[in-house]
């Protein structure tokens, strides 16, 4: 059964460990190991029904080998990189790219997460566009502070394992807002 949440998922320290990526003379990354714990999330959320696209920074093919050799390549929906892209988050066309890879329109804003671990790029870009802004607090390598009102994230989690239950939270907060706005409507 399909879930009615969207997961937008970044990738560097939010399912790869950058301190692991392994990088050729052309700067593209030829293998990395996933953070513990995320290849198992991810394969849970997407097995749970869940709908996932890669919005990340960089470029193509250092996405296509991580998460080809990872085994986790499949499990996205779309991919968004802002190589084929031309900008880099928080710029909104970005996360529109993604939403309009999967057919989303504003319409379905209330129903879009981002998950990253970056405050000022995945945690700005959504929240100026409406979209629910999840920061994944696992890396010492970026600030865990915001800078300004727009980083505030409407949620924090340490670890990619928290991700599935926040998702199931988030699932079912949808589905009560779904159902009291038809109870009010009749």
């Amino acid at each position: 059964m399909n879930k009615h949440m969207i997961i937008l998922i970044d990738s560097g320290d939010t399912i790869i460990d950058e301190s692991t990526e392994i990088r050729n003379e052309h700067d593209v990354v030829v293998s990395a190991r996933c953070i513990p714990g995320a290849d198992e999330a991810l394969r849970q959320l997407h097995a749970q029904g869940y709908t996932i696209a890669m919005v990340a920074d960089g470029l193509r093919d250092s996405f296509e080998n991580m998460f080809r050799e990872n085994g986790l390549y499949d499990l996205f929906s779309a991919r968004v990189y802002s190589e084929d892209v031309g900008v880099s988050k928080p710029d909104a066309r970005m996360f529109r790219t993604a939403m309009d890879a999967l057919g989303l329109s504003e319409a379905d804003l209330p129903r879009i997460v981002m998950v990253g671990n970056n405050l000022r790029r995945d945690v700005r870009g959504a929240n100026a566009l409406g979209i629910t802004s999840i920061f994944q607090a696992w890396t010492p390598r970026y600030p865990k502070v915001p800078e300004e009102a727009g980083d505030q994230p409407d949620y924090t989690i340490q670890s990619p394992a928290e991700l599935p239950g926040l998702m199931a939270r988030l699932e079912q907060a949808y589905l009560e807002k779904q159902r009291g706005g038809r109870e009010a409507d009749q």
